[in-house]
């Protein structure tokens, strides 16, 4: 459901300790793996239809729930606490170094339902993202998101989560309590959630959703539905086009709906229209952007695909556009493929907060491009050869020693399960040229070598003191924490990469210590990438990517071998992790420490300067 903001905090809190000791209590083979097969999810039905836990993938029928919340008083009680319809609901669990991948969910049956999480296991280092918004929803809590942007969660720890997550159409006391609810951008000081505890008696009963499809969808429902669509496009060359095909099928669905309404006998007509409409208008629409990020094409397909079927048919459904297909196959099975489907990757090499997500998102525009739409964190360290924290917290440092035969595969065959074009469809057949930016892989040159001979690396290079002050921001933002429990640390949570040395940066005062990042970083990659060949590597700006956008790009984009042809504009749009929008000299706003910092790493930030003008 698209809501005004990214996140809410609901005013509710709940016994995170006394709900984890009803879901251990429950019957844990009922645990099943996502539909899709996607890596380290998995889930345990509590609300399904007419309450038979092997319906926990159905969307459709009367929800009812399962015996196991019957014998559960506790989360019966939260569910009754957020005085809502409730519809299907699922303990959702996300294994360590496990990730939920950027999606949108534009399905018909997530546009009509919000979607609550209530989070019982989880940790700090836990990141929920929606559009450029990213929380931490602790233990206890109760949050709604905006299912209609792109969103994507990371488990960056070894330990699971486990959220109680929620479909509910709502009702107008669930509304009220999210008008009384804290938006994440409100500050939490002064604010108290009502704390519900488990019940002295019977749990009360909620509210289930007895009716939540008709087929066919009414001739009103169908019109708003395509209204709201449309609304979510900005000016496209082929969206006129769409949008007249598209009044011709709503004209055509009003005519049977006045002549046939519900009846059972006209549906084999609505399917012929339906299934007609579709196969044109998919091809027509696919590259048409939406405001959220998602494909046009996939809205509609989305929106109507189930617009004629009799609820007794519909079974499992797809949380809504995925960014990138998953493999639900054994990994193994895509090696030998995956070694033969990549040609000159390209890596974006920087030390954090240097722009790369701003580069990378533009490159990302290319027709050549194919990425995995974010940061590759959990695809690289969900490898058990490759976690940091099994290392004993080194560091992020990976050397060619690190990629073994096994190792390698792996990481190809990863990649290979995720990757996607500019428009979101799965590669075609013959070579992949991916694209990829992970800060971390400022620590990981040779080993990226190893694993991909004929790599090529794109070092970004930003002014170092808009840098410093951009990792400050970072640190203390609370947003970017990479190791909230690194063993020995004291001070704020440890964010960003982990550099080699560490360790002695321990009680130093945070300007030094992003400094030591910064230039350790700096200086391991320039030693790096002076190793690869001249052929492979080359130097992108980020200030001439900021006064022509258009010219870096396709600047850098004729060196490393892709096309480019997206018009630009002057102003490019905000980043995914943007913390504050960008500003000339906004670094001066921390000059006097910015520059101590500066000082004590001159000759690396020398250094650096020589190298981005090679």
């Amino acid at each position: 459901m698209k809501l005004p903001v990214p996140f809410v905090q609901l005013p509710l809190r709940f016994d995170a300790q006394a709900l984890l000791a009803e879901v251990e209590r429950l019957d844990q083979s009922l645990w099943r793996p996502h539909p899709t097969g996607m890596p380290g999810n998995s889930a345990l039905p509590l609300v399904t239809s007419e309450g038979d836990p092997a319906r926990g993938d159905w969307l459709v029928g009367p929800m009812r729930p399962t015996p196991e919340l019957q014998r559960s008083p506790y989360l019966m009680q939260v569910l009754a606490s957020l005085e809502a319809v409730i519809g299907r609901v699922r303990l959702m669990r996300l294994s360590g170094k496990a990730e939920v991948h950027t999606h949108v969910d534009t399905d018909y049956y997530w546009n009509e339902r919000v979607r609550v999480h209530v989070p019982i296991l989880t940790q700090p280092s836990v990141r929920f993202s929606c559009a450029d918004a990213q929380v931490n929803m602790a233990a206890g809590e109760c949050w709604i998101f905006d299912t209609w942007r792109m969103h994507h969660v990371l488990n960056d720890n070894d330990s699971p989560r486990i959220h109680m997550v929620v479909d509910s159409v709502g009702s107008a006391a669930f509304w009220d309590m999210v008008n009384a609810g804290r938006p994440h951008t409100a500050p939490r000081a002064g604010w108290q959630p009502r704390l519900v505890g488990p019940p002295n008696g019977a749990a009360p009963v909620p509210i289930f959703e007895s009716i939540n499809s008709q087929s066919p969808m009414s001739y009103w429902e169908l019109r708003g539905h395509v209204s709201f669509l449309f609304g979510e496009v900005d000016t496209h060359p082929r969206l006129p086009a769409v949008a007249q095909m598209t009044g011709a099928f709503v004209g055509a669905w009003q005519s049977l709906w006045y002549a046939h309404g519900a009846d059972a006998a006209g549906l084999p007509q609505y399917a012929r229209l339906l299934d007609d409409f579709l196969a044109r208008v998919a091809p027509a629409a696919r590259g048409i952007p939406m405001r959220n990020g998602a494909d046009l094409s996939d809205g509609l397909t989305g929106m109507f695909k189930r617009a004629v079927a009799r609820t007794q048919t519909i079974a499992m459904t797809e949380e809504g556009s995925r960014s990138a297909p998953v493999q639900a196959a054994p990994m193994r099975t895509a090696v030998n493929a995956a070694r033969r489907e990549f040609e000159r990757p390209v890596f974006i090499i920087s030390p954090p907060r240097s722009g790369s997500s701003l580069f990378f998102e533009t490159l990302a525009r290319s027709p050549t491009a194919h990425t995995i739409g974010g940061e590759s964190h959990g695809i690289f360290e969900g490898i058990a050869a490759l976690d940091t924290a099994r290392a004993g917290y080194a560091s992020n440092r990976l050397d060619a020693a690190a990629a073994t035969p096994e190792v390698a595969d792996e990481l190809r065959a990863r990649f290979a399960a995720r990757v996607f074009d500019r428009d979101r469809n799965p590669p075609a057949p013959g070579a992949i040229r991916l694209l990829e930016k992970t800060p971390k892989n400022a620590l990981r040159v040779p080993f990226l070598r190893e694993v991909f001979p004929d790599a090529m690396f794109v070092y970004l290079y930003r002014d170092p003191r808009e840098v410093l002050a951009s990792m400050l921001e970072a640190w203390e933002s609370g947003a970017f924490r990479t190791y909230a429990q690194l063993p020995g640390w004291t001070g704020l949570p440890w964010s960003l990469l982990l550099t080699p040395g560490w360790r002695d940066l321990i009680g130093q005062p945070l300007p030094q210590i992003v400094a030591t990042q910064w230039a350790v970083t700096t200086r391991v990659l320039l030693d790096d990438l002076e190793q690869v060949p001249a052929a492979q590597r080359c130097v992108a700006r980020y200030d001439a990517l900021i006064a022509d956008p258009a010219a870096e790009a396709g600047r850098i984009c004729t060196s490393i071998g892709f096309a480019w042809d997206p018009p630009l504009g002057t102003n490019l749009p905000l980043a995914s992790h943007t913390v504050s929008a960008p500003q000339s000299g906004k670094w001066r706003r921390r000059e006097q420490e910015v520059l101590a910092a500066l000082a004590g790493v001159e000759e690396t930030a020398a250094r650096a300067a020589r190298f981005a003008q090679r």
